[in-house]
């Protein structure tokens, strides 16, 4: 029903941050170029969260559960609907966004271990 709603808003606040880091980091002075900066990184999440979400609403929509009237969210025009409706976002919701975030940090991890192998390299051939 409405569960595309939670990944969105996480989407929302990680674009936000994403933003104040890239601003921070171009303040900063230029780090190694093995090395993948954390807005690349944040914008990896971001990437995934609003994918997400997109093809949720649309799968929403393509089953009459979200219209383009007033009140949008077919449940939320129904108290009893309603209540399933935040049950589902708590569930399904709040699962599907921790899922993505956990996807995210395992493609940190796998990048991690690319960058020290890189830096490995490195030291070997100036060696």
């Amino acid at each position: 029903m409405a569960c595309f709603l939670v990944p969105t808003a996480e989407a929302l606040v990680i674009s936000a941050v994403n933003k104040a880091q890239s601003v921070k980091e171009k303040k900063q002075e230029p780090a190694k170029a093995e090395k993948i900066p954390f807005s690349r990184k944040l914008k990896w999440l971001t990437n995934l969260l609003w994918g997400g979400s997109f093809l949720l609403a649309f799968e929403h929509v393509w089953h009459g559960e979200v219209v383009p009237f007033f009140p949008f969210l077919t449940a939320a025009s129904n108290p009893e609907d309603a209540a399933e409706m935040l049950h589902e976002m708590a569930t399904a919701g709040v699962g599907m966004a921790v899922a993505v975030t956990v996807v995210w940090l395992l493609m940190l991890a796998g990048a991690a271990i690319i960058e020290k192998r890189a830096a490995k390299a490195e030291v070997k051939e100036e060696a």
